[in-house]
């Protein structure tokens, strides 16, 4: 008798809160009015974005912002930058504002150190959504760095506060922290990090190893999903990225294997099912 291939979806995966807030809003304005602006892409996900897009999501550029008056636009869970809430003051232009809170209460809490004139370094990735809106609350002051060798070449002051982008790994954050408290300066850490996310790094783990392979399924834009596939990659060798259908090779799955699905923060659960239909189709 022969097995048959046994595919399984990861429940915990799928959008975080943040971005079903952002979504659910924008879909409920889309119904009502037909179109809707967005500030850059609603979420790092393609698919999903085409699939807004097709109900009238009018994706636009900061460049593009101050050229509207009197409409609607979306700030999605990253948040935006002062700046962003001036033009829309001067062009009158209705916030549809769906930051997400874990990243407005980090806003909030780098602005109250600027505002302090406290030193500030933000563990982030250059030119992300969410890291522009933070460096916004300092005028573009604070120091972003993405990886600690950055930080060789810059002069810092004695005694700063670190932050962090909300998607990164508490375990880095905390190994930076002692690295820069080791080189002799003065570090408050301010951990915002989300634990929505961060507690997906451990839960994945697990999920990882209870399957021959693992299909990961994430934008190629989202940071959080390279994060999360590296720790899936990490646990198990035989972990796949993916970010749609076409991408999955039929030669990689044998007829009695058991494959696991999993995804970023951005990725919607519609998108997993589809590749668990078009796996079992092979």
């Amino acid at each position: 008798m022969s097995k048959n291939l046994q595919v399984t979806i990861d429940k915990d995966s799928g959008f975080c809160f943040g971005v079903v807030y952002a979504i659910d809003m924008a879909e409920e304005i889309l119904e009502e009015d037909g179109y809707l602006y967005c500030l850059g892409d609603i979420v790092h996900n393609d698919e999903e974005v085409a699939r807004l897009k097709a109900k009238g999501l009018r994706i636009i550029s900061h460049d593009e912002l101050p050229n509207l008056q009197n409409e609607k636009v979306l700030i999605r869970a990253h948040g935006e930058a002062p700046e962003t809430y001036k033009t829309a003051l001067e062009n009158n232009i209705t916030l549809i504002d769906a930051s997400c809170p874990v990243v407005l209460k980090l806003q909030n809490r780098i602005k109250t150190s600027f505002d302090g004139d406290e030193k500030i370094l933000i563990f982030g990735k250059h030119g992300h959504a969410e890291v522009i809106g933070l460096q916004g609350q300092t005028n573009n002051e604070a120091i972003v760095f993405q990886d600690i060798a950055e930080l060789d070449s810059v002069e810092l002051p004695s005694s700063f506060t670190l932050y962090s982008q909300t998607t990164k790994s508490v375990d880095r954050f905390y190994e930076i922290k002692d690295e820069l408290i080791r080189r002799g300066y003065e570090v408050k850490a301010n951990d915002t990090i989300c634990r929505q996310v961060s507690n997906r790094y451990e839960d994945l783990g697990n999920f990882a190893k209870q399957y021959d392979k693992i299909v990961f399924v994430s934008g190629k834009k989202s940071s959080n999903g390279k994060v999360l596939f590296d720790v899936c990659k990490n646990i198990n060798p035989n972990t796949y990225f993916v970010s749609d259908t076409e991408e999955l090779d039929p030669q990689l799955f044998g007829a009695n294997e058991t494959v696991g699905i999993c995804g970023a923060t951005s990725t919607p659960m519609w998108l997993m099912k589809k590749v668990k239909d078009t796996i079992e189709s092979f």
